[in-house]
């Protein structure tokens, strides 16, 4: 029997041991995000492109070579979504693209990485989504709640300038459907969707829920703003237990949506007037 429980000790010890590398793959994907997006951002575009390259292929290596818990690998191949988003966007011909068309057309592809990955692990984009019908106008209404004051704090924040001279509902028309249907759903299917829900089926909620906060966080180094990745850090955070409370990303994509439609096409206008 004693050597029975030796050898079940040793087991314990073994996996545990492996659960830590594992732990420190997934750290090293984080930091490798954080550091190719600051770099590009702050430092040099090239080097950035280079880095989220480097990183794609160094996920994929690894998880190839060694054997991973399946929900290590999970959150490896969620989070490679990223640099491969910032290879996408960074190697197209955007200069040909009308300006109007320039945010659907990157949100394009975010959608498109997220249900190629969706399609290639045989995922249930109904149970990512969650829609839930005798609740949907409850979701939409919470969204609609949050999304005001939020956006209306970030405007506070960035400052933005109006796009156009004179405020029109056909442009805010337009801006509500681009920050609804390709942003609001892109951002929190790769973010919530995917990533925290991997993340917090290996580590548990509070730590998916910080790791998919904090590289949203990250992917707003664009704004170079310290006070915008505060913001963006703590909605992140509304966002993400939206979703693990209502299992749904209805609010959250309204919530998104609203916050944007605010930031960029209602209060410039507004606080302008006032």
């Amino acid at each position: 029997m004693q050597i029975a429980l030796d050898k079940t000790s040793e087991e314990k010890f073994e996996r545990k041991k492996l659960k830590w590398w594992q732990i420190l793959f997934i750290v090293v994907i984080t930091l490798g995000i954080t550091a190719s997006e600051y770099i590009f951002a702050y430092r040099n575009v090239a080097d950035g492109i280079v880095l989220a390259l480097a990183l794609t292929m160094f996920i994929y290596l690894m998880i190839s070579v060694f054997k991973f818990d399946s929900g290590i690998t999970d959150c490896s191949e969620s989070l490679a979504l990223i640099p491969l988003y910032i290879l996408f966007t960074a190697s197209l011909p955007w200069f040909f693209i009308n300006q109007q068309f320039l945010l659907p057309s990157v949100y394009s592809i975010i959608l498109a990485l997220c249900l190629w990955h969706i399609y290639q692990n045989h995922l249930s984009i109904h149970n990512i989504f969650g829609f839930q019908k005798k609740k949907l106008l409850k979701y939409i209404l919470i969204g609609i709640a949050i999304g005001i004051p939020t956006g209306t704090v970030e405007y506070l924040v960035l400052r933005v300038s109006p796009s156009f001279p004179t405020f029109e509902v056909k442009y805010l028309l337009r801006d509500t459907f681009y920050m609804i249907v390709f942003v609001g759903i892109g951002e929190e299917l790769l973010f919530r969707g995917l990533i925290q829900t991997d993340l917090t089926a290996s580590f548990g909620f509070k730590w998916g829920l910080f790791g998919a906060s904090f590289l949203f966080a990250v992917m707003h180094l664009t704004w170079r703003s310290i006070p915008e990745l505060a913001f963006v850090f703590v909605a992140a955070l509304i966002l993400g237990g939206l979703y693990y409370k209502t299992k749904s990303l209805t609010a959250s994509i309204v919530v998104h949506g609203v916050n944007n439609i605010m930031l960029v096409a209602v209060c410039p206008y507004l606080f302008r007037l006032s």
